[in-house]
């Protein structure tokens, strides 16, 4: 579809020959003749582009100008005007202008600008859609406790600058809260600059942190920037940073002591403005017990701790993941909506899920692929998730509803298995799982003892 372009002047020949050369280049245009005119034209036509006359009656540019861009921040406005000074050209461009074209005016330079605006435009739009499906694509899922709990958690430090440590087991979705939280951080606009400690060989690892210069060592051909260096003003996110030697450890603490380092083969300190964010699925403390991290640099980043649930621990999440998940899929891969059966859903349910998220993701991508029509059902489920699904979901649960003979037997045994998952998911403790479900202790006691479920210990 042609841009529409909102021309704005309190002179009609400028209006006509403006109007004639832009729909000649296949634009639409709308006239106004003055700033509220043009108010009123952009909130009924929401034109991609106006230009703007600097010297009107009623309301001059730059009050216009600062009206428009109230109401339409997005808007791309270029300003005209024949009385112009370089002080007038400055102030609208720090009000927001895109650009200042002075009478009498040249057309070709009008195409130019005008053309240069609008690939502006379009590139700020493409990039608002970008990161729309960025930031779905790394929603964090979940109304469980848990993740209600994390969520809080996000919200109070993300605007802050305070350093942050991840901890829980693989796939529960670290490096989904590291950029949660900086994408609601006023860092935002910054870099997020990731990298796998782990996966990094521990005689480059410094390299890859820091950087290094020429000839620091063979192979080093040229100047190459590190990782804090490519975070400056954002965040640097260090997974697995309990995989560190004990010396890219202090390197690292001297980061968020000083905010400066040296490149490896270089002498001179660089100043660098980074948030950590890191994270680890082993027991920091007991790392330091054992003295493979250093204590130091244990409580430097433990300013913030922040420990994710297990999948197994939050199946409640289940059902919402999976739909998200197969939202995510179809979407990618170009395929018409599939839904999940709610037996197929329990099943899911009732698996332990080692993997965690990123194994039900997997799943979920595989099924996507692989499941022919648009209904997904317990006959597609994997038979390692089938199997494995127990009295905590899947077959032996849909029997035992099933073969209930009236609703108040169905409710009860329902109520049963869910009790039997709850204690499970708190290690058998009565009292965090009466917590958990919201019920009185002693309640949880008669329950039990009604339902006949032994207590594992």
């Amino acid at each position: 579809m042609n841009a529409t372009i909102l021309i704005v002047d309190d002179e009609e020949s400028i209006l006509k020959s403006l109007s004639g050369i832009l729909e000649d280049e296949g634009y639409k245009t709308i006239c106004a003749g003055d700033g509220v005119e043009a108010l009123a034209v952009a909130q009924r036509e929401a034109p991609d582009l106006v230009l703007l006359d600097i010297w009107m009656p009623r309301m001059e540019g730059l009050e216009t100008l600062e009206r428009l861009r109230e109401l339409h921040p997005g808007l791309v406005v270029v300003m005209m005007s024949g009385h112009g000074t370089i002080e007038t050209a400055v102030k609208s461009t720090k009000m927001g202008a895109y650009d200042f074209i002075e009478k009498p005016l040249s057309l070709e330079k009008v195409i130019v600008t005008v053309n240069n605006a609008l690939g502006v435009s379009r590139l700020r739009q493409e990039n608002a859609s970008l990161r729309g499906l960025v930031l779905q694509d790394h929603e964090i899922i979940g109304s469980s406790r848990p993740m209600n709990r994390v969520q809080e958690q996000i919200g109070l430090v993300a605007p802050t600058n305070a350093s942050v440590l991840v901890t829980g087991e693989n796939g529960t979705g670290k490096e989904l809260v590291a950029r949660s939280i900086h994408y609601h951080s006023p860092r935002r606009d910054k870099p997020f600059v990731e990298i796998n400690c782990a996966a990094i060989p521990a005689e480059l690892i410094d390299s890859e942190l820091f950087g290094h210069e020429k000839g620091a060592f063979a192979g080093a051909l040229a100047q190459r920037k590190g990782k804090f260096d490519l975070a400056d003003g954002g965040t640097i996110f260090l997974d697995e940073i309990g995989d560190l030697s004990l010396q890219t450890q202090a390197k690292v603490l001297r980061v968020l002591e000083e905010r400066k380092f040296e490149r490896v083969g270089g002498t001179r300190s660089i100043e660098v403005d980074v948030r950590l964010i890191a994270a680890t699925n082993k027991v920091l403390e007991e790392e330091v017990r054992e003295g493979s991290f250093r204590e130091d640099l244990f409580y430097r980043l433990n300013v913030v701790p922040l420990h994710l649930a297990t999948l197994r621990e939050r199946r409640d999440d289940i059902p919402e993941l999976v739909g998200h998940f197969l939202d995510l899929f179809c979407r990618r891969e170009g395929r018409e909506p599939k839904v999940m059966t709610r037996d197929a859903v329990l099943m899911m349910q009732g698996y332990d899920w080692p993997g965690n998220v990123r194994e039900l993701r997997n799943i979920i991508e595989r099924l996507v692929i692989m499941t022919p029509g648009g209904t997904i059902d317990d006959r597609h489920i994997p038979d390692h998730i089938a199997a494995k699904g127990g009295i905590e979901g899947g077959g032996a649960r849909l029997d035992s509803l099933r073969d209930a003979s009236s609703l108040r037997e169905a409710k009860e045994e329902f109520e049963k298995e869910f009790i039997i998952q709850k204690l499970e998911e708190n290690d058998w403790n009565i009292s965090r799982t009466a917590e958990a479900i919201e019920l009185e202790r002693s309640n949880l006691h008669r329950k039990i003892k009604s339902y006949g479920i032994n207590l594992k210990r």
